[in-house]
């Protein structure tokens, strides 16, 4: 979904509306995960796409293009042949680093043994066919 034209909503009034508001800007299978690999400093787009691994080039472009259309990534191009462009977070950026070391701590805790657990409900349910 390309969050930097279309919204889901017009107004984010209801109580959870702020999740929601949050996830539009952050949701995304790989926004999450450039987010967490540049709360270490700044990074070339190339050292960015080698941490994330099996992102495309195009993606991974969409991806940081619409998290510095809302404001979260900075992109630095230097002046100099050939082209260097680096990212990092904004102020707005960085202020996600409790919200993304939660996301990691609670994956190390629950999500591992949550998709093992889906994975091996899948297996049963071919074998069963």
């Amino acid at each position: 979904m390309d969050t930097t034209s279309k919204t889901r909503h017009t107004s984010y009034a209801l109580p959870a509306c702020p999740v929601e508001a949050t996830l539009e800007l952050i949701g995304g299978k790989w926004k999450g995960i450039v987010l967490y690999y540049l709360l270490d400093g700044r990074l070339r787009f190339s050292e960015l796409k080698r941490k994330v691994g099996c992102v495309t080039q195009r993606m991974l472009t969409k991806q940081l293009r619409e998290l510095e259309a809302s404001g979260l990534v900075n992109r630095i191009v230097y002046t100099e042949v050939p082209p260097r462009v680096e990212y990092e977070l904004t102020a707005e950026g960085k202020s996600l680093k409790p919200v993304l070391k939660s996301l990691k701590k609670w994956g190390e805790e629950h999500a591992m043994d949550l998709i093992a657990e889906r994975q091996k409900s899948a297996a049963s349910e071919q074998a069963s066919e």
